[in-house]
């Protein structure tokens, strides 16, 4: 299996190394000389090899090309990033889920990994699996080891719950993700038990985190601070310190995807970060996200007119860029607001907001010049 991946992303070619946050770019020359030297069946050349030492350590000299890099073809599609949802199933029961209803169904094998295929000939290198709990899908080995086959950098949204599963395990250990991105949902049992209403979770959250991280796989944790468990958001701070990981904090929780504002109630206005001015981003231009049965919307936010990948095949993605350019306006509740220019969020989620009827404090600047 492959060491290396030698792929075009945006206007640049990479090469890059699952599970290394290192890469180094590559001259179009370069690029062009692996490329027909894949074919060809030809080694690694020297100057390829030093790289390769020179930044991951790795010992590339004698090896065939073909065996050691996944040299990646050029897309005219031009995306770098998506992710995709194996299923929207779960085996928590979070009241902050922004998904709602939870429920499980996906795509079968075939489609699915038709599906992959589009994917990573749309270009993309980096690959995001996520849910709903992506582990407990049934397809879960199978779909991480084509997309890690097929030469996609993947990172994995976990719970953590089913991390130290020998087959999970082995399986990671022996073809590493990029990433693997923990959630946390408190520091103690009671907390994180209360509020996935689930017993046992924090459990089997510590196992797979132990396991995960004696292995030595990429961790990175994501701590969620909702109104359950405030108290110990320093120890969950504290937490990801023992184990010398980074994190990030989040705590404005959105409404659900069916613009239901069930999942608002577990905010804690307390904690509300300030979010930085909404620039822009490249939804649905260089990056796209897939639900579980195949539909690509500009991002899992932004997901009305979805694109039917199943149907429409990889040409339908050309419409994304449209349809990003046409969620993005300024429309209903924002049409001509003079705050515009410095809003903290884009308009796909202003929409969810308003649908959800949330408190203008939750998402909107005028929130505090009213008061």
């Amino acid at each position: 299996m492959h060491e290396l991946i030698a792929a075009p992303y945006l206007d640049s070619f990479l090469l890059v190394r699952p599970g290394s946050p290192k890469a180094a770019k590559l001259p179009f020359a370069e690029y062009s000389w692996l490329l027909r030297a894949a074919d060809a069946d030809a080694d690694c050349p020297t100057w390829l090899a030093d790289v390769a030492q020179r930044t991951w350590g790795v010992g590339l000299t004698g090896r065939r090309l073909r065996e050691a890099v996944a040299v990646r073809l050029l897309s005219p599609y031009g995306y770098g990033r998506a992710s995709y949802e194996l299923n929207l199933g779960c085996n928590y029961d979070c009241e902050h889920c922004y998904l709602g209803l939870k429920q499980f169904s996906g795509l079968e094998w075939p489609e699915r990994e038709r599906l992959l295929q589009v994917i990573q000939a749309a270009g993309v290198l980096w690959l995001q699996l996520t849910g709903g709990e992506p582990m407990i899908d049934k397809l879960f080995p199978e779909t991480y080891q084509m997309a890690y086959e097929l030469g996609m950098m993947v990172e994995i949204l976990t719970n953590g719950s089913r991390l130290a599963a020998p087959k999970n395990l082995t399986l990671l250990t022996r073809h590493r993700p990029n990433k693997i991105t923990l959630s946390v949902y408190g520091a103690t049992a009671e907390a994180y038990d209360g509020l996935t209403r689930r017993k046992g979770a924090y459990r089997m959250f510590i196992k797979g985190l132990n396991a995960a991280h004696e292995a030595g796989l990429p961790l990175d944790l994501a701590l969620i601070i909702t109104r359950h468990n405030t108290h110990e958001a320093d120890a969950m701070r504290a937490l990801a310190d023992r184990y010398g990981l980074p994190y990030r904090e989040y705590t404005h929780m959105s409404p659900t995807i069916y613009g239901g504002a069930e999942s608002l109630a577990s905010q804690a206005p307390d904690h509300l970060a300030d979010r930085e001015p909404f620039r822009g981003c490249n939804a649905g231009h260089t990056f796209f996200h897939v639900d579980p049965h195949g539909m690509a919307s500009i991002c899992k936010v932004g997901r009305d007119n979805a694109v039917p990948l199943m149907a429409d095949g990889i040409e339908g993605l050309a419409r994304l860029g449209g349809v990003a350019d046409s969620l993005m306006l300024r429309t209903g509740g924002c049409t001509g607001c003079r705050l515009s220019g410095t809003c903290r969020v884009c308009r796909p989620l202003a929409k969810v907001y308003q649908e959800a009827k949330a408190p203008l404090n939750r998402y909107c600047q005028h929130a505090e010049t009213r008061s």
